[in-house]
């Protein structure tokens, strides 16, 4: 046929299709088949099995070239090369035909079929054609597809996705998303179905044979649509005696072909789980289909005809005689376990985490549903034996997929332990199902017999176990001999040998082979391989064997040997270096001995008397919590000293004779640390007391010592209640409902309560310092009266409103609270400020009062100065704001009257000191001062330095002559005013002062009967009891006096000038006795003015009589040359000269001559 052919009429077909019918003839055209023909003579042969003259003669007809062509053309199509095997009847060699089609069949005689697929849509011969085609070899032949599907499945398709799959590394969540894990689902579920297509048990099919006549007969009755029966037969039929002989035949071949289904059986340990559960399956559908056809027409009309001849011994034993009733009953009520049985599952299962989960399921069905059907439990022992070899195969298929000798150790012991855990999953399910079978058993009263099943997977088990704890050794040694523990080097060691690299070689020993092979030559080969790696890893024990020794040895204490060995804990499995190292054993093991027995009397000392008490004292941890926390701290210790033996032993320490002792004591000990006693006696006595929050807020009680207090009526255990309830909540302690409901009123009240009794001690407190400092009572008496009616207030409080009361308080303000709870939450706070604010002034007063007791103590040492009085006093005025301040103030103005009385006293006194002093007094006494002033440097002489008077004299006065008139300048007068005027400016120091005044802060005039007080403290100098201020007036006039006189003398001279000199030569006359007392005065009075000086001190005050005294001394001259003048002056000066002139001699010897004058 050619394409031309196949083209209809171009009036029925459309310009597209034709250029699309045009242009794949082209393409036709352009393939070169005999290329392809070519490549079919290569292949076929070693891959068919076919020579070349069987493919010439049978493969390559007249279409071929046409098939090719299309198939080359047509995109993604699969074309098919069969071989089927001729039937013959000679008995020569089989005659195999050969034969190319685009689709495929099947029938017995298929040998085998090759599937050639393209891999590009079209096929171009200028490629190489292997490169372009994909080939499947599909068998066929005797055994049915489902092997050779399976095997393609298993073997080809789903290891070549999972090692793609497994190339691709970490991308385990790009794997989810792409859908990777349900494709590895589905093909392990392709696979599954396939194996059980493979594993069912053939149940025969039955067909049951109708007479022809029997047939033609109910077709009549069909088409005719009415119900067939026996009057549709002709009756000749019915009555003819071979007719009837033949329906009876096929009646017994009926039976016999029944029975072969319904007596069906097989053996339960012979194959897998699912060939169990598929042939009862299969069974039950075999029986339904018998079932169906015994209830057709054909089957009714001949058992009809059989009991119309009479022959009931065909009919009446017909059900009994095939078995169907009862096997179909069994079958239903096997079924009913077999039904929906998740084994498919744990056989479709691709990881660990399926098989466990599928584990669950599988038992959990099986136990249930063995309660409900009479499945036989022999034959459920051995179907449990199945599913546990299908259990065995699926988790080494799973195992294997990993590799397991060579992924990390994290891999392998995560792996191995999950697999651990599966095995334990399967042991604890089958305790459980092995207790249902002895309780099925004993229901059903069945003979008794042994529940006892024989796991499938024990030799994996166990050798999951063993290699777990091997390569955990392994990796251990590994990492002890790595270069971050010391044990190994970077290089070669001093015995020739690099641990590490040795370890390494070793395990390449063991990756070699299939470690979960459990079978004989499997064993043997692990064997083999266990020893080689013990042998090369016996080395490196001895290697680490020397070097821990040499730490041990060189271990300076204890504790350094504790680091060693839980360093190197892990080692100790290994029965060669325990051994090498057990005598540091026992001496560690003896350290810890000691500990604990530490730790013995340490518990022994109890709680109370501990140290941690009191540090929880301090921390506010109640007792029964803090009794707790200490035992757990003692336990903790107690675990890490344990922990050290464990360090120390290895693991399994407690199976050692010293282990076990230890273990012992610890136990017992352990036991006396329990704190449940503790918490339950708590309980007990929480519970035997009448606690609550109830009563008045505040209770007044009688001290001892006599008197009465205020506290607050607020049981401490409440408090001490909630504190336990938290912590030991905290400590993970079950606490009654009731208690717990008891520690939330505490919580809730307990702020209130803390708040008040902290205001009660406060108050109190305050209350004992105003005791303590009575001269301030009057000043914070208000303070203290709005505390005491606060007091008063609180007394009709009762707690039982604070108990459900909530904290709005704290989120609304004081003027919006409302209602008798929050009233009493505000008094709360009210009271708190009122103390709070007594509580601050009165130690703002105490301090303001040391303050003004300091200052008015320095009155008395301070300065004699008008600025120091008034700063002190300016100080002292500063209090202010307080109650009954001017009767506070009015005795301290007294107190201030007697200092400063005591200050003009002594200045007076000092005054007059100074005064009296004269000038060689002065100088003396600033000489002594400076002198002592540079001797000592201490602060008390610079201050009485500092308050001395520093007495300021009058200007001099000088005494001087004008007109031939002497006088004073200034007057005597002066000095007296100026004197009595420094005496008031010392005493103005302190009578200037202005007193301290209550009434300086308030506001506006006190009108009072009385007069205005005095400002100042003049009115002191009228409280000298004794004549203290007289005094400096007497010295005063005194001194004018001492002055005046001297003056006086001074001016007698006045009368040089005034006398006439003829009026005193006229009243001596020549009297020589006048004359001799004249001149004796005159040289007696000539001594007051003839000398150096030029002035007289009077101590305050200086007479200058500089000018007055040349004056008079010039006058004085003047007198005495007149006088010497004189005549008789003259004698005698004649005459002592003539005395002058004579000898001694002769002056003696003319003594009694003498002269006389």
């Amino acid at each position: 046929m050619s394409i031309s052919s196949a083209i209809p009429p171009s009036s029925s077909v459309s310009p597209s299709l034709a250029e699309s019918i045009n242009g794949n003839a082209a393409s036709l055209s352009s393939f070169d088949t005999s290329v392809f023909k070519s490549y079919l003579l290569s292949l076929l042969p070693p891959v068919l099995g076919a020579t070349l003259d069987d493919l010439r003669d049978s493969l390559f007809d007249d279409e071929f070239d046409e098939r090719i062509s299309r198939f080359a053309a047509e995109g993604g199509s699969v074309i098919y090369v069969a071989k089927t095997r001729l039937e013959s009847e000679d008995e020569g060699p089989p005659i195999y035909q050969y034969h190319i089609a685009p689709h495929l069949s099947y029938n017995s005689s298929n040998v085998t079929t090759l599937a050639l697929i393209k891999r590009t849509p079209v096929l171009d011969t200028l490629a190489p054609l292997p490169s372009q085609l994909h080939i499947l070899n599909l068998f066929g032949g005797e055994e049915t597809p489902y092997e050779s599907l399976h095997a393609v499945v298993s073997y080809a398709v789903k290891p070549w996705f999972d090692a793609f799959v497994g190339t691709r590394g970490g991308a385990k969540e790009g794997d989810g998303k792409m859908g990777i894990p349900m494709t590895k689902k589905k093909f392990a579920e392709l696979e599954l179905s396939l194996l059980h297509l493979q594993q069912n048990v053939e149940i025969p099919e039955t067909h049951l044979i109708i007479h022809p006549v029997i047939q033609r007969a109910v077709a009549q009755a069909q088409a005719q649509g009415v119900r067939p029966n026996i009057n549709h037969l002709p009756t000749s039929q019915i009555n003819d005696s071979t007719f009837l002989n033949t329906l009876q035949g096929h009646v017994n071949i009926w039976i016999k072909s029944i029975q072969a289904v319904t007596k069906l059986s097989r053996d339960v340990s012979s194959g897998t789980a699912s060939q169990e559960i598929n042939f009862w399956l299969s069974l039950e559908r075999a029986l339904e289909a018998i079932e169906t056809q015994l209830r057709s027409d054909e089957v009714l009309m001949v058992m009809d005809c059989l009991r119309n001849a009479k022959r009931f011994h065909a009919t009446v034993s017909f059900i009994a005689d095939t078995g169907l009733k009862d096997a179909t009953d069994v079958v239903h009520k096997h079924n009913q376990l077999m039904k929906d049985f998740p084994l498919n599952e744990l056989l479709s299962a691709t990881d660990l985490d399926k098989i466990q989960e599928s584990l669950h399921l599988i038992f959990n069905h099986l136990n249930k549903k063995l309660k409900l059907s009479p499945y036989p439990i022999r034959r459920a022992l051995p179907l449990v034996e199945a599913i546990s070899r299908d259990f065995n195969d699926q988790l080494l298929r799973v195992l294997t997929s990993h590799r397991l000798p060579y992924t990390p150790y994290e891999t392998f012991d995560r792996l191995l332990s999950q697999t651990q855990a599966i095995f334990r999953t399967w042991d604890e399910h089958m305790g459980g199902f092995i207790d249902v079978a002895r309780d099925v058993t004993r229901r059903r009263r069945e003979k008794f017999i042994a529940i006892k099943v024989q796991p499938a997977h024990a030799k994996l088990m166990e050798r999951c176990r063993y290699l777990r704890d091997w390569r955990k050794q392994h990796e251990q040694l590994a990492v002890m001999t790595g270069p971050t523990k010391g044990l190994g080097g970077s290089g070669k060691e001093v015995g020739g040998m690099d641990m590490e690299e040795e370890v390494k070689e070793a395990y390449e020993v063991v990756k070699s082979i299939d470690v979960l092979d459990v079978s004989v030559e499997g064993t043997e080969i692990w064997v083999t391989a266990e020893n080689a790696y013990n042998e090369r890893v016996a080395r490196v024990e001895n290697q680490i064997i020397a070097r821990l020794r040499d730490r041990l040895g060189t271990a300076r204490n204890a504790n350094e040997m504790f680091r060693v060995f839980s360093k190197f804990n892990a080692l100790f499995v290994r029965p060669k270096i325990r051994g090498a190292i057990q005598e540091y054993q026992t001496q560690l093991i003896d350290s810890v001995k000691v500990d604990i027995k530490q730790l013995h009397d340490k518990f022994k000392t109890q709680y109370r008397f501990s140290e941690a008490y009191h540090m929880s004292q301090m921390r506010d941890l109640p007792p029964i919590a803090g009794a707790i926390i200490w035992a757990r701290e003692i336990e903790r210790q107690l675990s890490t000293y344990m922990k050290r033996v464990e360090d120390v032993l290895g693991k399994g320490w407690e199976l050692y004779a010293e282990g076990q002792k230890l273990q012992t004591e610890s136990t017992a000990f352990r036991r006396k640390l329990d704190t449940r006693p503790v918490y339950e006696a708590w309980l007990h006595d929480i519970n035997r007391r009448d606690m609550g929050i109830n009563g008045r807020l505040f209770e007044i009680i009688r001290l001892r010592g006599g008197g009465y207090q205020l506290a607050v009526n607020f049981d401490p255990q409440i408090i001490t209640l909630f504190k336990e309830v938290r912590n030991l909540l905290w400590l993970n302690y079950q606490v009654p409902h009731a208690i717990s409901n008891m520690a939330k009123d505490a919580k809730r009240v307990y702020p209130h309560a803390v708040s008040l009794m902290e205001t009660v001690r406060t108050y109190s407190q305050t209350l004992d310092l105003v005791e303590k400092n009575q001269p301030i009572e009057m000043l914070v008496a208000e303070f203290r009266n709005e505390a005491q009616r606060m007091i008063s207030r609180g007394m009709s409080v009762r707690w039982d409103f604070f108990v459900n009361a909530f904290d709005t308080h704290r989120y609304l303000p004081a003027a919006g609270l409302e209602g008798r709870e929050n009233r009493n939450l505000a008094f709360v706070r009210e009271f708190a400020g009122v103390v709070s604010v007594f509580q601050d002034k009165t130690n703002s007063l105490i301090d303001s009062y040391k303050e003004i007791n300091r200052v008015v103590e320095e009155l008395s040492t301070c300065p004699f100065t008008t600025q120091a009085f008034a700063e002190l006093i300016a100080k002292i005025q500063s209090a202010e704001g307080y109650a009954n301040l001017d009767h506070w103030v009015a005795r301290l103005d007294q107190r201030i009257e007697g200092i400063l009385l005591q200050r003009l006293s002594s200045i007076i006194q000092l005054w007059c000191t100074e005064f009296e002093k004269n000038e060689d007094d002065s100088r003396r006494d600033s000489a002594l001062r400076d002198l002592t002033s540079k001797r000592r440097g201490d602060k008390k002489f610079k201050d009485d330095k500092a308050r001395s008077m520093r007495f300021a004299p009058t200007p001099s006065t000088y005494l001087s002559s004008e007109d031939q008139v002497i006088f004073l300048d200034p007057p005597i007068e002066y000095a007296r005013q100026t004197w009595i005027k420094q005496l008031h400016d010392w005493l103005a120091v302190v009578c200037g002062q202005h007193r301290i005044q209550s009434s300086r802060y308030e506001i506006g005039l006190q009108m009072r009967g009385t007069s205005m007080t005095e400002t100042t403290y003049t009115s002191l100098l009228t409280q000298f009891t004794d004549d203290t201020l007289n005094r400096p007036f007497a010295l005063i006039e005194n001194k004018i006096q001492q002055v005046t006189e001297y003056v006086g003398k001074w001016l007698q001279f006045q009368s040089l000038w005034d006398l006439e000199a003829e009026y005193v030569f006229n009243r001596l006359g020549d009297s020589l006795a006048n004359w001799q007392q004249l001149l004796t005065e005159i040289k007696k009075t000539r001594s007051t003015f003839d000398n150096s000086d030029t002035e007289r001190s009077f101590g305050v005050c200086v007479i200058d009589y500089e000018q007055v005294q040349a004056r008079v001394n010039a006058k004085y001259d003047a007198w005495q040359r007149d006088i010497l003048s004189r005549r008789c002056i003259a004698a005698i000066l004649k005459a002592r000269n003539e005395l002058e002139h004579h000898s001694i001699e002769g002056l003696v010897g003319g003594v009694t001559a003498g002269r006389r004058f």
